[in-house]
């Protein structure tokens, strides 16, 4: 598939594939839940969140270039795959993606993160900016 470089083809999308790449190169595909701006604020933006000693967050810790495309839950891509950076952040702007996380997918992740308190896991938040 060609790649493209705007994120406004995930705005009616619930799910996002997410390509890591681990040190020899070779690609780790994941589906994932994320969020951006509202429709028509053309962010280029998204959010998504993962435990702090996962896989997929220690391949970004190590190499920022991701590849992304929206996907159904089972992670069968539904488009283009778009070259893209990703990085974990802090402070008030991972705090920013967990708002919208939260919003879009509400009730469900509310749910998940009052029994993620149990497993006493950190979690990261990685904003995902074009190539």
């Amino acid at each position: 598939m060609r790649a493209t470089s705007n994120f406004d083809v995930f705005q009616h999308h619930r799910y996002l594939n997410l390509e890591s790449f681990r040190k020899n190169g070779q690609g780790v595909r994941t589906p994932v839940w994320f969020a951006g701006d509202p429709v028509g604020s053309h962010s280029q933006t998204l959010y998504v969140y993962s435990e702090a000693d996962s896989g997929k967050a220690k391949r970004i810790r190590r190499n920022s270039r991701v590849r992304i495309a929206p996907c159904n839950v089972r992670g069968k891509l539904l488009g283009d795959w778009i070259e893209s950076r990703a990085e974990i952040v802090t402070g008030e702007e991972a705090a920013r993606g967990m708002r919208l996380l939260n919003s879009k997918y509400a009730p469900w992740k509310q749910l998940l993160d009052f029994f993620s308190k149990f497993k006493r896991r950190g979690r990261v938040v990685f904003a995902i900016h074009p190539a």
